[in-house]
């Protein structure tokens, strides 16, 4: 007997993810279970942190595929999406990438399809979570402050999605010769110039107020700022107002629009 045959038609099976942006996990997980062919509405994809699916089992035994079942089929499109909209703050996403990739399977130009909803909603997850990306590589603001071993700089940050690790990368290439740490609620980043550490999350009060260097950056600012290329509505798009707060800039901000 094949381990397809041992999978129950009615059973309802629970995912446990271990973070809640672990997608090469969810991406093993989803893998199995569309070769056992267990639909969508059989399966709770649950985060930490997350309550269990109503319906669904949680001591359910995940099914093992049988050798012999057939690859799953995954577009690069749909895998260059699906990576991005699983670092998304939505609960239902991991239901939706899974209900998409088992469409997939049925129908693989899916993905061209732009008047299907399940695709526009994965395009629109995955254009949240790339603005937000764009938006801490523009406003992560570092703080100097000495350390028993030097200097190191600490900068807080709040994003709205899941992409804290994910853009480890970045900010490591960008400053490398930096010991830096980024603060978030969702969890804390450190490079002493060789190794990166993640932390568990933080609180505003954890990080720096000030330091010399913001007069230097906001009369910077102040200098760079030209009142007749100003357009408001167009600045509040690329910066909005949510983030002034954690700017040392966004103090002369008022000023200067009325000055111009």
């Amino acid at each position: 007997m094949t381990a397809l045959q041992h999978v129950k038609p009615h059973a309802h099976y629970t995912v446990q993810l271990p973070r809640s942006d672990d997608f090469a996990f969810w991406r093993e997980r989803a893998r199995a279970l569309i070769q056992c062919d267990i639909p969508p509405d059989k399966i709770a994809w649950v985060e930490p942190g997350g309550t269990d699916d109503l319906f669904s089992s949680g001591g359910m035994r995940l099914p093992e595929p049988p050798a012999d079942a057939p690859p799953v089929r995954a577009s690069k499109r749909y895998l260059s999406l699906a990576s991005n909209a699983a670092l998304h703050r939505d609960p239902a996403r991991f239901a939706l990438l899974y209900r998409l990739l088992w469409r997939l399977q049925r129908n693989p130009r899916i993905m061209e399809d732009k008047a299907d909803p399940d695709v526009g909603r994965v395009e629109e997850l995955d254009k949240n979570v790339r603005r937000d990306s764009h938006k801490m590589h523009a406003f992560v603001r570092f703080r100097q402050v000495e350390a028993e071993d030097g200097e190191h700089y600490v900068a807080w940050f709040e994003p709205e999605h899941h992409i804290l690790r994910a853009n480890a990368g970045f900010f490591r290439r960008r400053f490398a010769s930096m010991r830096w740490s980024i603060l978030t609620p969702q969890g804390t980043l450190h490079w002493d110039g060789e190794t990166m550490r993640e932390g568990p999350p933080a609180q505003k009060t954890d990080a720096p107020h000030g330091d010399p260097v913001e007069d230097l950056w906001r009369t910077y600012y102040a200098s760079i700022f030209n009142p007749a290329r100003l357009k408001v509505g167009a600045m509040l798009s690329e910066m909005p107002r949510k983030y002034w707060k954690n700017l040392p800039e966004a103090a002369l901000i008022p000023e200067l629009i009325a000055g111009a």
